[in-house]
């Protein structure tokens, strides 16, 4: 049997592609109704005007892993509350490209962007990564000596695993640590120069992401950042 929770667990695995945080996680998932076999599901954001481009993915992502979900023969996703929400729910709902939302006005896929923030993203988790043994004491020659394998197991280097796979990237176990979005290795000089952009690129991700909680949470009311009953 379908419930919400279930729903929930794989909307979980959907990540707002600016700032490679989960849906839910962000309170962007307003509402989850199951009925038997079929799962509707409901999506808020920070602010009427939020990328269209954004939505649409988060949209799309969404219905790909509710409809992948066992048991689910018909999902839905509905955009609550933005200025294309018509636009972007009718051209979700009818299989359509981002471009079929809004024709004449967007050239192709969305394909680039995508890959664009799939690198910000590696890069951003590299950052959390380093700053963390660098903090522990450890110098970047050592840094750069580092394999996968020597990486503890943690929510960081699981995502880092993960967005490797996406890009191409050598992601066994025997591969360098840290690397750049194209894979290339990192010695020791190079993962200190790499650090100085990493560490801006991991400051606007979280500035983001901290800015679209505290507006979601002035726009409907929920429980912000740093509130005590979060």
């Amino acid at each position: 049997m379908i419930t919400a929770d279930a729903v929930m667990a794989v909307l979980a695995g959907v990540r707002d592609p600016e700032i490679d945080e989960p849906l839910t996680d962000l309170g962007f998932v307003a509402g989850v109704d199951v009925d038997g076999s079929r799962v509707d599901v409901r999506l808020r954001l920070p602010t009427y005007f939020c990328a269209p481009n954004f939505a649409y993915l988060m949209a799309a992502d969404a219905l790909e892993a509710v409809r992948a979900l066992p048991g689910v023969v018909d999902a839905t996703v509905t955009l609550d509350d933005h200025f294309a929400s018509g636009e972007i729910n009718g051209a979700i709902a009818g299989g359509g490209r981002f471009a079929d939302a809004f024709p004449g006005e967007s050239a192709g896929g969305l394909g680039e962007l995508r890959a664009l923030f799939t690198r910000k993203a590696f890069t951003a988790r590299q950052s959390r990564m380093c700053d963390r043994r660098l903090r522990a004491g450890r110098t970047f020659d050592e840094l750069a000596a580092l394999a996968l394998r020597d990486l503890d197991d943690d929510p960081d280097v699981t995502r880092c695993i993960a967005l490797r796979r996406q890009l191409g990237i050598d992601a066994s176990t025997g591969a360098p640590a840290f690397v750049l979005a194209d894979g290339s290795a990192l010695e020791a000089s190079g993962l200190e120069r790499f650090m100085r952009i990493a560490r801006l690129v991991r400051l606007s991700l979280e500035g983001n992401a901290g800015l679209c909680r505290s507006l979601l949470a002035t726009r409907y009311g929920v429980p912000g950042p740093g509130d005590a009953t979060a």
